[in-house]
């Protein structure tokens, strides 16, 4: 793998843990963290939610695009994804360069009754808005294959502290062989 490259990229839908388990991962591999959401809020200057009510979703989206392409070029540490960023077919073929360059994807997964008191189903969720529990089950839904057919490795993040996941997400990473290619199963990682 390059040295300019992540060590690992998380991946799943809102409250499986990926900024707090992302930088847990991080102190682990000695190396930096990055969130994509973060950038987009730095380079438009405002919060994800402002973007979707001023700019819209498309114009999200583009930022986001941007942000994950330079950070898989560029972040030597940990990445965390938005929960919708491997929608974009760019993002999804950049992931599976990624993946075959030796890079580990590591889906955060999360039931939705363990994920709603981490997410609140608040304002600052502009995609749950409306009835927040079936728009999340919706959005997992259309996600998950993508998810799955992405990662490397697969964590499910219910009913444990995230230093245990951040213990299991790292076994799983550094237990990681360089990837061949995409079809190959991602490695289910047991506590």
């Amino acid at each position: 793998m390059t040295a300019g490259v992540p060590r690992a990229v998380l991946i799943g839908p809102p409250g499986s843990g990926k900024t707090t388990v992302g930088r847990l991962l991080a102190q682990r591999l000695g190396v930096a963290f990055r969130d994509t959401d973060a950038d987009v809020e730095e380079t438009a200057g405002k919060a994800v939610a402002e973007i979707f009510v001023d700019d819209g979703e498309p114009r999200f989206r583009e930022l986001e695009r941007e942000a994950v392409t330079t950070a898989l070029a560029c972040h030597p540490g940990v990445l965390a994804l938005g929960g919708g960023a491997v929608m974009d077919e760019h993002t999804q073929r950049a992931l599976e360069g990624y993946v075959a360059g030796g890079g580990a994807v590591v889906f955060l997964d999360v039931s939705l009754a363990h994920a709603a008191p981490r997410v609140g189903f608040n304002q600052s969720r502009p995609l749950l808005v409306g009835n927040p529990r079936a728009r999340w089950v919706e959005l997992m839904q259309a996600r998950r294959p993508t998810y799955e057919r992405l990662a490397t490795v697969h964590v499910v993040s219910d009913e444990r502290p995230p230093q245990e996941i951040a213990a299991q997400v790292h076994a799983g990473v550094v237990g990681v062989p360089a990837a061949g290619g995409t079809d190959t199963p991602a490695q289910e990682v047991q506590s």
